[in-house]
């Protein structure tokens, strides 16, 4: 199973579950997440999400032994001439399901470790909140070539000119960086990490439900008034551009060939 779901008390606790592979999204894995909101969302009991990675990181990002070593076509990846509206459907529906984090009725915490990468980080800036440790890895290096953000929560978190600086580069930062910056709310040392998120996750459990409810729905609506579901859709289309344009079609062929990892190098090196 790609999620894990558990209550304990009033925290629901959701952990991306492919620990073998980074926890690297696969295409059972949005719609689960999706569905284990929802059910955190259904249960009056639950009052604060606490999202979470097994193993090694929280999430490496799109699985690209799927998306991008198969041969194509392969989903996100079509026979040329490609029609923009397949790819549209695809990954608008990843990009809803992502954001079940940011519409559900109920906070959520969302605990990064390792690394927060690509599809990976689309995922961890849907949360509401998020403590990263001080040596984990966030970032959007698919922005070099061959993606681009589809919840494009960058410019939502970080304002115009810095996410500019992560998405012109494809850098990835730490947590400390990541916090220096206003990205995310806390960074922590790793081995404190998890005592770090419970004793958060615990106080916001203390507040009413309502009340939770209330201020997460006043905060999202100040961002739907600035235009986020535009945005995202422009950004989602942008996204299945660039997988289609003549360097996302070599960065593809390129993988098939050598492999995911030597097309990633040659594509982040300097």
């Amino acid at each position: 199973m790609p999620i894990l779901y558990e209550k304990d008390g009033p925290l629901a606790r959701i952990t991306l579950n492919r620990p073998d592979k980074l926890n690297a999204i696969d295409e059972e894995m949005p719609r689960a997440l999706q569905a284990a909101v929802e059910r955190a969302n259904r249960d009056d009991d639950v009052r604060v999400i606490v999202l979470s990675g097994a193993g090694r990181a929280f999430c490496s990002g799109y699985d690209l032994e799927i998306f991008a070593e198969s041969p194509r076509p392969c989903p996100g990846s079509q026979e040329m001439p490609w029609d923009p509206m397949v790819d549209y459907r695809l990954m608008s529906e990843n990009t809803r399901c992502f954001m079940s984090l940011w519409r559900g009725h109920k906070p959520v915490v969302c605990k990064v470790h390792g690394f927060a990468v690509a599809g990976g980080s689309d995922i961890a800036l849907c949360s509401d909140i998020i403590v990263m440790a001080e040596d984990a890895k966030i970032g959007y290096p698919p922005a070099r070539v061959w993606g681009c953000p589809t919840t494009a929560m960058w410019v939502y978190r970080l304002g115009a000119e810095r996410a500019k600086r992560m998405l012109l580069t494809g850098d990835l930062i730490d947590g400390k960086e990541a916090e220096r910056i206003g990205l995310v709310s806390e960074a922590v040392p790793a081995d404190e990490l998890d005592t770090t998120v419970e004793k958060l996750a615990e106080r916001m459990a203390s507040v009413p439900l309502n009340q939770l409810m209330m201020h997460k729905m006043l905060v999202n609506q100040a961002y739907s008034n600035m235009g986020m579901e535009s945005t995202q859709m422009l950004a989602t289309l942008f996204d299945g551009i660039a997988r289609h344009t003549p360097e996302g079609v070599a960065f593809k062929e390129r993988a098939e060939q050598e492999g995911f990892k030597a097309a990633v190098e040659e594509r982040d090196e300097d």
